[in-house]
């Protein structure tokens, strides 16, 4: 049972950092495209949140609750992880030194900011013609 909870929290973590990343290609597409979904405030503060409390995190030396959940999961679990959860775990989880982490999370923080001000949400105006 742990195995198959470990599982669940890898596929939210995806589903997290699919949002996060997927979230900022598909507003640039959009904003070229002219969806108009991608100028959700909602969507477009919670896609800011999400990606400033991952490098908030970073930068205060905490480590993601997911992955320490899905690890304290697995520790209880008799069996190994499923072929579905080691590819997506072979996605999520890299082994470098954490100011790398915390510096690309920073740098991706301020691109969703700068896309925030480039790509408005709502009704205002488009700067620079997107």
């Amino acid at each position: 049972m742990s195995a198959l909870l470990a599982d669940l929290v890898l596929v939210v973590h995806f589903a997290f950092v699919l949002f996060v990343v997927g979230g900022f290609a598909a507003i640039w597409i959009g904003a070229a495209a002219g969806w108009r979904w991608v100028r959700n405030r909602a969507l477009r503060y919670a896609h800011l949140a999400a990606i400033v409390l991952v490098a908030a995190e970073s930068l205060a030396g905490v480590a993601c609750p997911l992955t320490v959940w899905e690890h304290v999961l697995r520790r209880g679990a008799p069996e190994g992880p499923g072929f579905v959860a080691r590819w997506v775990g072979r996605l999520l989880y890299y082994d470098l030194p954490e100011w790398v982490f915390a510096l690309a999370y920073v740098v991706f923080a301020s691109a969703v900011a700068v896309t925030l001000w480039l790509v408005p949400p709502g009704g205002d105006r488009p700067r620079h013609g997107l």
